[in-house]
C-alpha cells in the first residue's frame, strides 16, 4: 500500500554521563565487597555479583574483561580459583572449570605473551 508511513519507534534515552560514572564506581565496590566476602560467606559474594550485573544491565553497562572473569557465564556465581574454579593451561588456551555448574569454558592465550628461552 503506497503512501503508508511507520509510526516513529521510542528511541532510547542515553543517561546522564554523572550517573553512568556512579554506576561503574558501584559496580566497582560490588566487585572488591564479593572478593573479601567469598572466602568467608560465598552467598553474600554470589548476592554482590548478581547486584552489580543487574546495575550494568540497568544503565547498560560493559563490565571489563576483569570483572567478566569474577563469575561463571553459565550460573553466574562468583568464581575464587582453588575454591570453586579450576584454572588450567592447554595448547595456548586458560581452561576454566566452574565447580558449582560443572560447566567449563576457553579463553586463548595470545603468542606474544609466551617468552622464548
Amino acid at each position: 500500500m503506497p503512501g503508508k508511513t511507520r509510526p516513529k519507534k521510542r528511541r532510547y534515552q542515553k543517561k546522564p554521563s554523572s550517573t553512568l560514572s556512579d554506576a561503574k564506581d558501584h559496580i566497582q565496590k560490588l566487585f572488591t565487597q564479593a572478593k573479601k566476602a567469598a572466602k568467608d560467606n560465598p552467598a553474600l559474594a554470589n548476592r554482590y555479583t548478581t547486584l552489580a550485573r543487574k546495575v550494568a544491565m540497568k544503565f547498560k553497562i560493559r563490565l571489563t574483561p576483569e570483572q567478566k572473569r569474577l563469575f561463571c557465564p553459565h550460573c553466574y556465581k562468583f568464581l575464587l580459583p582453588g575454591r570453586n574454579l579450576r584454572v588450567r593451561i592447554h595448547q595456548h588456551r586458560v581452561i576454566y572449570y566452574c565447580l558449582n555448574c560443572k560447566k567449563f569454558w576457553r579463553k586463548p592465550i595470545s603468542k606474544k605473551s609466551f617468552k622464548k628461552t
